[in-house]
């Protein structure tokens, strides 16, 4: 059963009317696609931010409209950087039928032994591309590298999609390895020809004063 969202139609798209709803709690949206015209509507921040913690980013959620009832994906999210409130977001009514593509976001998982030697943890991407059916958009992959050693590599064809979803990457794309320690170069830094010019400036200035 997908999570309940209730949105209201908004008729009076003046940016008046969008401040005052804004100060209310609410926030602007729209619900479009599978053959549903682009509709206006307008979101009780509160209950969207519960959905979407309930549902995952990912989830189907049963938008309710007045008197319509659609299956919806959140689509995309506009939010505020400093004061962190949601500014507008765009719903896209989806097929339950259908598989839908979607970016779904990467979580590595555990304590790699090759960054407790020292190692470093790079992560490649941290989103994958995935194809399924609305209901098996998973809201994120877990990625378990507590087995990883220095010179590890974790790649595409390591993520287990229980035959639910398919990848849209190369199965050798590498998602996340552990490098090597960095080594001390044996380069000079030039510290201590600094160090010798400027020795060699002090005896210069003592020669001429002795003079």
């Amino acid at each position: 059963m997908s999570t309940l969202l209730k949105a209201t139609e908004r008729k009076d798209l003046k940016h008046s009317t969008t401040t005052r709803l804004r100060k209310q709690g609410n926030f602007p949206a729209v619900v479009y696609g599978n053959k549903v015209e682009s509709k206006p509507i307008s979101i009780n921040s509160a209950d969207f931010i519960k959905a979407i913690r309930e549902s995952g980013r990912n989830g189907v959620l049963t938008l309710t409209v007045d008197n319509d009832k659609f299956s919806v994906m959140l689509h995309d999210i506009q939010t505020d950087p400093l004061k962190r409130e949601v500014l507008h977001a765009d719903f896209q009514v989806v097929d339950m039928s259908k598989e839908v593509e979607v970016d779904v976001n990467i979580v590595l998982t555990g304590d790699a032994p090759g960054v407790k030697e020292g190692g470093v943890m790079q992560q490649a991407i941290h989103q994958v591309s995935v194809r399924a059916l609305p209901q098996d958009i998973p809201s994120s992959i877990e990625i378990d590298v507590s087995n990883l050693q220095i010179g590890d590599t974790v790649t595409v064809e390591n993520i287990d999609t229980n035959g639910k979803y398919e990848l849209n990457h190369e199965p050798s794309e590498t998602i996340a390895s552990i490098l090597p320690p960095k080594q001390e170069e044996d380069i000079d830094s030039g510290e201590q020809q600094d160090e010798l010019d400027e020795a060699e400036k002090t005896e210069n200035t003592e020669e001429k004063s002795e003079e």
